[in-house]
């Protein structure tokens, strides 16, 4: 498959790729997130991703990111940071899961929490650090994420928030709870784009790209 994108650059020495959420398309972030890139002056280029839930699904789409977007940017740039939204948030976690020293940091808004079936074996296990996965649960990138979550690197900087209101709102927070509470941001609002532009002002005004 051959990845469709749109970007906003200035030469900046950090190179930010956003992955999206169900149904959503590059012009999404282009018209939400980039024009307060713009607006703060800073210095951030931004690549956001078009991704069909079918290539999502199949596995054909962490691959893709890496050999067409990832690998290349990480050759003109300092440092590579991967984000997204929802379903694009776990996304970007399956990545840094699979493919450790690839992404030099992370932005989750709201990322989705992933199915019922992975959040409730964990929760029958008395929660995440009691979970031991089996080798038949790590078949699965949901569950791999989760192990991953149970002592992400120290040294990765991470951004992860989610709206009070959001209906994911537990399952996102158990995610967060998983880093410092430096890194978590909770703001008003639910699963939807002023809650999503309030976390993007939040996660820019932190500056962590830069360090």
């Amino acid at each position: 498959m051959t990845l469709r994108s749109l970007s906003q650059t200035d030469g900046a020495e950090t190179l930010l790729v956003l992955l999206p959420g169900a149904y959503m398309t590059p012009e999404h972030y282009a018209e939400h997130f980039f024009p307060a890139v713009a607006r703060k002056g800073m210095a951030l280029d931004l690549l956001a991703v078009d991704l069909g839930l079918d290539a999502m699904a199949s596995g054909e789409a962490i691959p893709a990111i890496l050999e067409q977007i990832i690998r290349p940017a990480r050759r003109r740039y300092r440092r590579v940071w991967l984000g997204g939204i929802s379903l694009g948030g776990l996304l970007a976690l399956n990545l840094v899961a699979d493919h450790p020293g690839e992404i030099d940091g992370l932005c989750l808004i709201a990322p989705y929490p992933g199915s019922r079936l992975t959040t409730n074996a964990i929760g029958r296990a008395g929660g995440l650090a009691a979970w031991q996965p089996t080798a038949e649960e790590l078949r699965d990138p949901e569950c791999r994420v989760y192990r991953w979550l149970k002592a992400p690197p120290a040294e990765l900087p991470v951004f992860v928030g989610h709206g009070r209101d959001d209906r994911f709102a537990a399952g996102m927070q158990a995610i967060a709870n998983c880093f410092p509470a430096g890194a978590r941001q909770l703001v008003d609002g639910d699963h939807d784009w002023p809650a999503w532009r309030d976390l993007w002002e939040h996660f820019l005004d932190r500056r962590l790209f830069t360090a």
